[in-house]
């Protein structure tokens, strides 16, 4: 048997955020980053519709960009001496994931990290609390799925929490948040949404569900992507959209290999994690292709590339991965970002090793060793092919 789990609602469009006027409640406890969305307006206007919901707010901002353990543990501190029965994550995708992650801690205060860190091992939720997401970015998808990313900075390592628990009951997609996204940033999530919906579209846990809106999602990136990294406000719209659809689909078949790089790399080199999956991808297509070439060709075949056999359709797919990220000014080597080459030696083994761990390991098409991800981070290190 197979699951596909949504939030119950998700309001789109412009001014769906005015939707908080409608919810039911008593306390809202809002989680929030830097100072973005206060700058802008947004936190503002949060608390003013809670308020006009008739809900008391307690905010609590802050949230560093890889959310870690001890941030996550203090906003459940002050969840439990405030007792909200709505909790709010509004910004990027770092805030909303501390939200979940809190949430945990808040209904279950003798909960360990460790434990809750194993996939799809947190304990039942919404006892005191439920959950809307409210993205700033079009990338991580977070409002729409059953993960969330916290920082082990002590063990310089990202886990990422997977339950169908946590994902949220609400989702408010509203595009107005993402217009103030730096053009770096656009190009960095958008091409963490390609990654989703491409390895959604080639997990294990792929189904007749989730294949539709990674199909649809891959399409509107390739349309979208570039004009919003150029300031184009309708492909910053449709990139909103895009994002989402990718979520949903990778928050039901899950994801691969690419992502238990970033993760397991991310943290050592502080490397934004949109970016690691946009040079992680070329590698991991050419990896995976061992098995799973008709899938690569189908997304091939539905973007119009060029190419008549499977091998081709993949190389044609994978050209496009890279000339995205020519075009978004991504670099296509770590080294080429800037990691020199005596941390990365020093690194690797731990990374390959610590990748094997992953949560996403498990659903990618190719089962993959501590050796194999040792040549890989080796060849997107140096720009060297996989032809193993």
């Amino acid at each position: 048997m197979a699951r596909f789990t949504l939030p119950r609602d998700i309001y789109f469009g412009k001014n769906s955020l005015e939707e908080l006027k409608n919810l039911k409640g008593k306390k809202a406890f809002i989680v929030t980053g830097g100072s973005s969305m206060r700058k802008n307006g947004f936190l503002d206007k949060t608390v003013t519709y809670l308020r006009e919901a008739g809900m008391e707010t307690q905010i609590f901002e802050g949230v560093e960009p890889d959310p870690s353990v001890e941030t996550v543990l203090k906003g459940a501190q002050a969840m439990l001496s405030f007792q909200p029965d709505w909790i709010v994550g509004i910004g990027g995708g770092s805030p909303i994931d501390a939200a979940k992650a809190m949430w945990v801690f808040y209904e279950h205060p003798e909960a360990r990290f460790e434990e809750i860190a194993k996939p799809f091992n947190i304990p039942t939720l919404r006892n005191k609390a439920r959950f809307v997401a409210i993205p700033s970015t079009s990338g991580t998808a977070t409002e729409v799925t059953a993960f969330s990313v916290i920082t082990d900075y002590n063990t310089q390592i990202k886990y990422p929490l997977a339950d169908f628990e946590i994902t949220p009951d609400v989702a408010i997609v509203d595009p107005a948040l993402a217009y103030t996204m730096p053009p770096t940033l656009t190009a960095h999530t958008g091409m963490d949404a390609l990654a989703h919906a491409t390895e959604a579209f080639v997990a294990c846990n792929r189904s007749y569900f989730s294949d539709p809106l990674a199909l649809q999602a891959i399409l509107m990136i390739r349309d979208n992507l570039v004009k919003s990294y150029k300031g184009d406000a309708e492909a910053r719209d449709n990139m909103h959209i895009a994002q989402c659809l990718a979520g949903m689909a990778f928050s039901n078949a899950l994801l691969g290999i690419i992502h238990s790089m970033a993760h397991k790399s991310g943290a050592v080199f502080h490397i934004p994690h949109g970016c690691l999956n946009a040079i992680y991808m070329p590698y991991v297509i050419d990896y995976n292709r061992k098995v799973c070439a008709d899938r690569y060709a189908a997304i091939a075949r539905h973007l119009g590339l060029e190419g008549t056999t499977d091998e081709e359709l993949t190389d044609a797919y994978r050209n496009f991965c890279i000339s995205l990220n020519i075009h978004l000014d991504i670099p296509l080597t770590l080294r080429e970002y800037g990691v020199k080459e005596v941390d990365f030696l020093a690194n690797v083994d731990r990374m390959a090793a610590n990748a094997v761990e992953d949560a996403c390991t498990g659903c990618n098409p190719r089962p993959t060793s501590a050796v194999e991800f040792k040549k890989l981070y080796t060849a997107a290190y140096y720009g060297e092919k996989v032809d193993f």
